[in-house]
C-alpha cells in the first residue's frame, strides 16, 4: 500500500489546506510525509495491483472490501553491504499505525488440524485447534466523491484458554508462552515473488485469511435483507447476486473448498446446489505462467492441516473427472492433465486447476498473457469452457501515480485539458493536439528536468554520488528475477563501458543507469545478480576515463515510496523480460504516464502500450513469443551467440575472468555457467538487438525536441492503463455491478432519503 497520508489528503481534496496549515505551524509537509513508514504487505506487482484496485473501486463508488493479512513484519528492508543484499526485518508497526482501527467486536475463530467424523447428519470437523482472527480496518477513500471503503486485515490471536484447556497438568507459564505459536500465523510476509514455497506456515496463512473472510462475508449477507430465513435456515439462492469474490492469484484458493464446507456441513445445503452457488460466487485472476510459481500443495500436508478440505477437494475432483470422462471417453491422458490432483512422486493439489473448476470466470492480466493462458497453460480447460476465459489488462491509479508523485506534470496537463482526466484518464488523448506546440514541448521537458534535479539531489544525499542531471536517466526497477533480465541490462552497461574506454574521444550520450529491486532471500542467482551489478558499478564509477559519461547506481530498498521519487525523474524505462514471461507488468504503465520512453520486448502490457501509442513511439526489440517457441524447438545454444558477437564475448569474459571481482576472480562463475548452460530466459539471444536498440535511444536523446514529442505521444496514449478502466471491466463482465460516478453528499449535509447501500451487492 505504501504511505497513506498524502494519498488521503489528495482523495479528500484537502492537500492545499493541509500544506498551508502545516506551513503556518512552522513545519514542512514534505518532511512530515517522509516520516511515515511504507505499508509493505505484499511482493512486487501483484500486491501493488491490489492497492491500485482498492483506490479505483472506492473512486468508482463500488461497495467493495479488500481482505488480507495484517503482517507484523512486511517485505524485508534491503540493505546493500559490500555489494551484497542483506535483509532486515520490516518492523513497520514499531511506532504504531494511525490509519488502522482494531475491531475486536468482529473477531472470528479459525480452525486447524483435527479429524473428520461422518455422522447421520453429515460430516463433522472435530478436535481442531482454534486461532482467533482479529480484524483491523483501514479506510480507503475514493477520489473527491465522499466515498470511503474498507480494507480489512486479519491478525492472529490465541484464544485465552489456549494450551490450558488440555490435560495440561500445570505448566501455566509455558502454556502462556506457547500462545506465540498460534500468533505466528500473521507474524511475517513470505518474501517470494513468482515462486512457490510449500511451507506449512504459508498454507496456514492462506487458510487463515480465507476462513476469516468468508465468515465475515456470510455474517454480512445474513444481516442484510437478502439473507432471508425459512424458519431457522438461511436461503442462499441470492448469494451470488449479492456477493462476488475475486481470487487474486491462487493464494486464496482454499476459499473454494471452505465455502463448500460452510454450505454443505454447516448450512446443510445439498452438494449440487452448494457447488452452483460457489461457482457463481468466485472468479479467478491468473498472474503468472512460470511453472515454479504455480502453487502445488502436497496432499499429506493438506490432510494434516485441513482434513475436511482435502475430502471436499477429492469430491470436487471426482465429479470434475467424471464429467470429462463422459465427454472424452478413454482419454486417460486428458484426465491426468486436467485432474486437480497430480500423481507421481508426492501427490499434490494443483491450486490453479481448483480455481478454474471452482470459478465462473478466469482472466489473465494483459491480452498476450490471456492468450497464453488459453492456448498453452490451461488449453484443456479453455477447450472445455471457452466462454469462461477473459482478459482484463492491468492498470494503475492515476491518483498516486500522477497527482501524488508528479504534481508538476499533473498541473501542466490540467492547464491544457482541464482536471477531469484524473477520473477519466482516456481524456489524455486530448494532448495529441499539443504535440507540435513548442511552448508545451518546452514545459514538458522543463517538468522532467526539475524532477531529475530533485532526484539527483536525493541520490547525492543518500548515496554520496555526484549525478549529472542532464544525463539520460535509464531506469530498471522491479523485483530481481532471471526472467526480468537485469543481467541483460548489466551486459549492456559493460558494453557501453568498453566502448568509452576503447574510444574516449568519440561522442557518447551520457547515461545514469539506475537499477533497483529486492531479491527473494533464498534466491541465490538473484542475489548474485545484485552483487554483479554493484561490482560493475564500482569499476565504472571509479574509472577516470569514464568520468561523468556513465554512472551506475543500485537503488537500495526499492519500495512504493521510492518508486514515487524515481519514476517521475526517469527518461528511459527498461521492460526487457523474455517475451511470454511477464504476465502484464504495471511499472511499465507508471513510467509511460510520467513521461519516460520505454525500451522493451513484445511482452505483457508492453504490447498494448505499443498498440495505443504506435510501435514507432516505443523502442521495441528482440524475439516475439513465436520466436522464443521456435528457438526452444530447435534448442537454444548460448555458445553460438558468444562466438558470433565480439562485444558480448568481451563482456562475458570480463565477468568470468574476475575483471569486476579482482580479489575473487571466480566469484561470478555460477552466473556465467547459468548464461551458457541453463539460461531459460535466453539473455544472449536478445543481446544484439537490445544493444542496437539502445543506440537508437541515445541517438534520439540527442534531439531534445524530438524526444519530448515522443514523450507527449506516450502520455497522450496512457489513458487505457488507468486501473479505473480495469475495474469497470471487472465490474461489468465478472462481478455484474454498475460503477457509479455519483458524489454522495458529505456527512455535514442532510440527505433526502437513506439510500439502500446493498442494492448492487458487494465485491470482496
Amino acid at each position: 500500500m505504501g504511505r497513506t497520508l498524502q494519498n488521503t489528503m489528495i482523495n479528500l481534496g484537502l492537500q492545499n489546506a493541509c500544506d498551508e496549515a502545516i506551513y503556518q505551524l512552522g513545519l514542512d509537509m514534505e518532511e512530515l510525509e517522509e516520516i511515515e513508514e511504507d505499508a509493505g504487505l505484499g511482493n512486487g506487482g501483484l500486491g501493488r495491483l491490489a492497492a491500485c484496485f482498492l483506490d479505483s473501486m472506492a473512486t468508482l463508488g463500488l461497495a467493495a472490501y479488500g481482505y488480507g493479512i495484517r503482517y507484523e513484519y512486511g517485505i524485508f528492508n534491503q540493505k546493500i553491504r559490500d555489494g551484497w543484499q542483506v535483509e532486515e526485518a520490516d518492523d513497520w508497526l514499531r511506532h504504531g499505525n494511525p490509519w488502522e482501527k482494531a475491531r475486536p467486536e468482529y473477531m472470528l475463530p479459525v480452525h486447524f488440524y483435527g479429524r473428520v467424523e461422518h455422522t447421520a447428519t453429515g460430516a463433522k470437523w472435530v478436535d481442531t485447534q482454534v486461532v482467533l482472527a482479529l480484524p483491523y480496518d483501514t479506510p480507503v477513500p475514493g477520489y473527491m466523491n465522499n466515498t470511503v471503503n474498507t480494507m480489512r486485515l486479519w491478525s492472529a490471536r490465541a484464544p485465552n484458554d489456549f494450551n490450558l484447556r488440555d490435560f495440561n497438568v500445570g505448566d501455566y507459564i509455558q502454556a502462556v508462552l506457547d500462545r506465540n505459536l498460534a500468533e505466528n500465523i500473521s507474524r511475517v510476509l513470505y518474501p517470494n515473488d513468482n515462486f512457490f514455497e510449500g511451507k506449512e506456515l504459508r498454507l496456514k496463512q492462506e487458510y487463515f485469511v480465507v476462513a476469516a473472510t468468508l465468515q465475515d462475508i456470510i455474517r454480512r449477507f445474513k444481516a442484510s435483507k437478502f439473507g432471508s430465513t425459512d424458519s431457522v435456515r438461511t436461503v442462499f439462492d441470492s448469494f451470488p447476486d449479492q456477493v462476488a469474490i475475486q481470487l487474486n492469484d491462487t493464494h486464496p484458493a482454499m476459499a473454494i473448498p471452505e465455502l463448500m464446507r460452510i454450505f454443505v456441513d454447516i448450512e446443510k445445503l445439498p452438494w449440487n446446489k452448494a457447488w452452483e452457488i460457489t461457482k457463481q460466487t468466485f472468479a479467478y485472476t491468473n498472474h503468472t505462467v512460470l511453472p515454479e510459481a504455480l502453487e502445488r500443495w502436497p496432499v499429506d500436508l493438506v490432510e494434516k492441516l485441513l482434513p475436511r478440505h482435502l475430502q471436499i477437494i477429492y469430491e470436487i475432483n471426482q465429479k470434475h473427472l467424471d464429467h470429462i470422462a463422459s465427454l472424452f471417453p478413454d482419454d486417460v491422458e486428458r484426465l491426468r492433465r486436467m485432474s486437480l490432483i497430480e500423481e507421481g512422486g508426492t501427490k499434490r493439489i494443483n491450486m490453479a486447476h481448483l480455481c478454474i473448476v471452482g470459478s465462473h470466470a478466469v482472466n489473465g492480466v494483459a491480452k498476450i498473457h490471456s492468450e497464453i493462458v488459453k492456448t498453452q497453460v490451461f488449453e484443456d480447460f479453455a477447450a472445455l469452457e471457452p466462454e469462461k476465459f477473459q482478459n482484463k489488462t492491468n492498470g494503475i491509479t492515476p491518483r498516486r501515480w500522477l497527482l501524488l508523485c508528479n504534481p508538476g506534470l499533473a498541473e501542466l496537463i490540467a492547464e491544457k485539458i482541464g482536471e477531469d482526466y484524473v477520473r477519466d484518464l482516456s481524456q489524455l488523448t486530448k494532448l495529441h493536439q499539443f504535440v507540435d506546440d513548442d511552448l508545451f514541448i518546452r514545459e514538458v521537458a522543463k517538468v522532467k528536468q526539475e524532477n531529475k534535479v530533485k532526484f539527483a539531489l536525493y541520490l547525492e544525499k543518500e548515496y554520496k554520488v555526484k549525478i549529472n542531471p542532464s544525463s539520460m536517466f535509464d531506469v530498471h526497477v522491479k523485483r530481481i528475477h532471471e526472467y526480468k533480465r537485469q543481467l541483460m541490462n548489466c551486459l549492456h552497461i559493460i558494453t557501453m563501458y568498453n566502448r568509452i574506454r576503447r574510444d574516449p574521444a568519440k561522442l557518447f550520450v551520457p547515461r545514469t543507469v539506475i537499477i533497483g529491486g529486492k531479491a527473494a532471500p533464498g534466491y541465490h542467482m538473484a542475489k548474485m545478480i545484485i552483487k554483479l551489478i554493484n561490482a560493475v558499478a564500482h569499476v565504472v564509477n571509479n574509472d577516470p576515463a569514464v568520468g561523468s559519461k556513465l554512472k551506475v547506481i543500485f537503488l537500495e530498498n526499492y519500495r512504493v515510496s521510492l518508486a514515487e521519487k524515481v519514476i517521475p525523474a526517469t527518461d528511459l524505462s527498461e521492460q526487457i523480460s523474455t517475451a511470454g514471461t511477464e504476465a502484464s507488468g504495471t511499472g511499465n504503465m507508471k513510467f509511460m504516464l510520467n513521461g519516460a520512453l520505454t525500451i522493451g520486448t513484445m511482452d505483457g502490457a508492453n504490447v498494448e502500450m505499443a498498440e495505443e501509442a504506435g510501435e514507432e513511439n516505443l523502442f521495441i526489440f528482440g524475439m516475439r513469443v513465436e520466436d522464443v517457441i521456435e528457438l526452444d524447438r530447435e534448442g537454444y545454444d548460448a555458445q553460438k551467440y558468444y562466438e558470433r558477437l565480439p562485444e558480448l564475448k568481451h563482456a562475458v569474459d570480463q565477468i568470468a575472468s574476475g575483471f569486476f571481482s579482482p580479489e575473487e576472480p571466480d566469484l561470478f562463475k555460477d552466473v556465467v555457467n547459468m548464461l551458457f548452460h541453463h539460461d531459460r530466459f535466453k539473455v544472449f539471444a536478445d543481446y544484439e538487438a537490445y544493444v542496437k536498440c539502445q543506440e537508437k535511444v541515445s541517438e534520439l536523446y540527442l534531439n531534445s525536441k524530438a524526444w519530448t514529442k515522443m514523450v507527449i505521444r506516450n502520455i497522450a496514449a496512457a489513458g487505457k492503463f488507468s486501473s479505473d478502466r480495469t475495474i469497470k471491466e471487472y465490474a461489468r463482465d465478472i462481478w455484474h455491478v454498475e460503477p457509479s460516478d455519483l458524489k454522495i453528499p458529505p456527512p455535514n449535509e442532510p440527505r433526502d432519503a437513506p439510500e439502500d447501500k446493498t442494492l448492487n451487492g458487494t465485491v470482496a
